[in-house]
This record gives structure tokens, C-alpha cells and sequence, in this order.
């Protein structure tokens, strides 16, 4: 699965990431409700500025999931998005956002 490259990304800093969204993505916001689009691009919004766990705002951890190692993101209680780091090319995609408890399932907590 493969994330959209985004043809004219945000003005960011040298240090931020450009965050890319899978079109699965991209129709998950287009149907979700206003207050959902909103809290969830809110909280995409902090991989910008930095995507590892620990670092930066937002409940992010590396896990193994479906066989490979990735990250996931607790949006609200709600919400989990799946992304990976392409780090040369100071990029975050986002793979998929599933609710919390179907996410659980795929890692096993």
C-alpha cells in the first residue's frame, strides 16, 4: 500500500516531513463527518512535525503489524492511523486510519 505523492505540499520547514495520504485515506476523510475530518487531520497534522514515538505530539508507537514493522497513531479513543517513514525523503504516508479496536486486532493488544 502506497501513499499519494502530493504534487504541491505545504510550505514546511527543512526539518518538517510532508505528510502523504493513501487515496483510501483521503475517502476515509471524505466521508467521515465534519468534527471526525477535523480531529483527524488535526492529529495527522503533528507527524508534520514529527513522526517518531516519543517525540512530538500524538500516542504514536513501531509495532509490528501485518508483518512489518510500521507505525500507528491513537487519534482521540476513537481512531488509528497506520503510516510508515521514508526518512530520505523526509516524508510520512499515511496507509490506512481503522477504528481503535479493529487496529487492536491487526497488532494483538
Amino acid at each position: 500500500m502506497t501513499p499519494a505523492r502530493n504534487s504541491s505540499p505545504s510550505t514546511m520547514s527543512e526539518d518538517d516531513y510532508t505528510v502523504l495520504l493513501h487515496p483510501d485515506v483521503n475517502e476515509f476523510l471524505e466521508a467521515a463527518d465534519e468534527k471526525t475530518e477535523r480531529i483527524v487531520r488535526e492529529n495527522l497534522g503533528y507527524l508534520a512535525d514529527n513522526p517518531y514515538p516519543g517525540r512530538g505530539q500524538g500516542d504514536k508507537e513501531r509495532l509490528p503489524i501485518d508483518g512489518e514493522d510500521r507505525y500507528r497513531m491513537h487519534i482521540g479513543r476513537t481512531w488509528t492511523a497506520f503510516y510508515d517513514i521514508y526518512e530520505d525523503d523526509n516524508e510520512v504516508g499515511v496507509l490506512e486510519i481503522l477504528p481503535i479496536d479493529d487496529a487492536h486486532d491487526r497488532y494483538g493488544f
